[in-house]
């Protein structure tokens, strides 16, 4: 066992106990960060390289996942923050659809969401306004899913409701359509951008450097240090590294010589549509079954097919047949009329094999530490997780 791995450092595939398990699928890679242009840090000789930085810790992904977490991390070290692309939340992160749901999602996730949202109704840093505000989400049974409504209701505390109450909450429901449904009460609107730009924002007050276009290359170990270079030919060197790259996880890690976390990154297609209905009141609403959700944003309905297709790391583009499916299903249990599409786009959402967030110590790369596989539910738990993560790292 790894030096690192002590008693709740959990190993792969008992991370999280009790959280649903995600389909496996063929492994992929990559290689990520996010961030913007660094500030400078000390120089010191090593050997015939120039040292760019020698820091307690290097995070890599400047998602809200690696920004999160360097910011708990940067309260007693220094921290630097390295992202392959050239602005910071480039991929999942700035594509979220931008809800706290606390009846989304396996045990684990609602755990974490949980009490991540006192810190989301207050965070502890300087926003631009309001990360949070109110919002009410309608799980709708359909497709002979009614138990799993009842259910839902059950483990959750969300009010079960019948078909007419369903309706009355959500005035764009065909008559009839529904005859069970979960109400919650709790659920908010987040502003993700917000969010990652307060973490960024605090992280950097606390002395923390955000370094963009700084792709990892090559990672060695000396002595009590890794020694990590970037596509731009610098070095940085500390004794702790965290992946935080999500969807690129397995290929960073591969760098390191980590083990091999098998991290299926999945599309989600996201989309927006006009509507002639009356869109006054109407919630978050999902199907139980995972085939659609859709909400209300302005004059448009944006929707999503749920999709969780296995793509290679990158830039995903949204799935036209997955579109033109959920259309049809949200207009057979609506009103809403859904026949053009405004915009669209894709993110990916980042499973570890058991469906469970990968938050330790990795068992054969020393000072190694993941932090990925947050499955889409990232945005809802950042807070409580990074603290979760940064207890775990200093109880080391």
């Amino acid at each position: 066992m790894h030096p690192h791995l002590r008693e709740g450092h959990h190993a792969v595939g008992e991370t999280f106990p009790g959280a649903a398990a995600e389909p496996s699928g063929p492994p992929y890679g990559g290689m990520s960060g996010e961030g913007d242009n660094s500030q400078s840090v000390r120089s010191t000789p090593i050997g015939s390289a120039a040292i760019m930085g020698e820091m307690d810790a290097i995070v890599i992904g400047a998602g809200i996942a690696g920004v999160s977490l360097a910011y708990e991390l940067s309260a007693d070290r220094e921290v630097v923050l390295l992202e392959a692309e050239s602005s910071p939340a480039t991929h999942t992160t700035g594509r979220s659809a931008a809800t706290w749901i606390g009846s989304y999602g396996p045990p684990i996730v609602r755990r974490f969401a949980a009490e991540s949202l006192p810190l989301l109704l207050d965070p502890p840093f300087e926003t631009d306004g309001p990360v949070a505000t109110p919002m009410s989400c309608l799980w709708i049974g359909i497709n002979g899913r009614d138990d799993d409504v009842r259910r839902l209701a059950q483990d959750t505390g969300s009010t079960l409701v019948d078909g007419a109450e369903a309706e009355r909450l959500c005035p764009v429901l065909r008559p009839g359509a529904v005859a069970v449904a979960a109400w919650d009460e709790t659920a908010k609107d987040l502003d993700v951008m917000g969010l990652h730009q307060g973490y960024l924002r605090a992280f950097r007050a606390r002395g923390g450097t955000l370094v963009t276009s700084a792709r990892v290359v090559e990672a060695a170990r000396d002595g009590a240090d890794w020694v990590v270079t970037t596509t731009a030919g610098d070095v940085f060197r500390a004794p702790l590294v965290v992946n935080a790259a999500g969807a690129w996880g397995d290929i960073v890690g591969a760098v390191f010589g980590a083990e091999r976390l098998r991290l299926e990154p999945r599309r989600r297609t996201i989309f927006q549509s006009p509507t002639r209905a009356d869109l006054t009141g109407v919630p978050f609403t999902a199907g139980i079954d995972d085939g659609f959700y859709f909400k209300a944003e302005g004059d448009t309905v944006l929707c999503s097919p749920q999709d969780a297709t296995l793509q290679e790391p990158g830039s995903p583009r949204p799935d036209e047949l997955e579109i033109a499916r959920a259309m049809e299903a949200v207009n057979e249990v609506t009103t809403l009329g859904l026949r053009s599409v405004r915009t669209s786009w894709a993110g990916l959402r980042t499973f570890a094999p058991d469906g469970n967030p990968v938050v330790r110590w990795d068992e054969k790369a020393e000072g190694y530490f993941w932090f990925v596989g947050q499955a889409g539910y990232g945005i809802q738990m950042a807070p409580a997780l990074a603290r979760h993560g940064a207890e775990l790292i200093r109880a080391a």
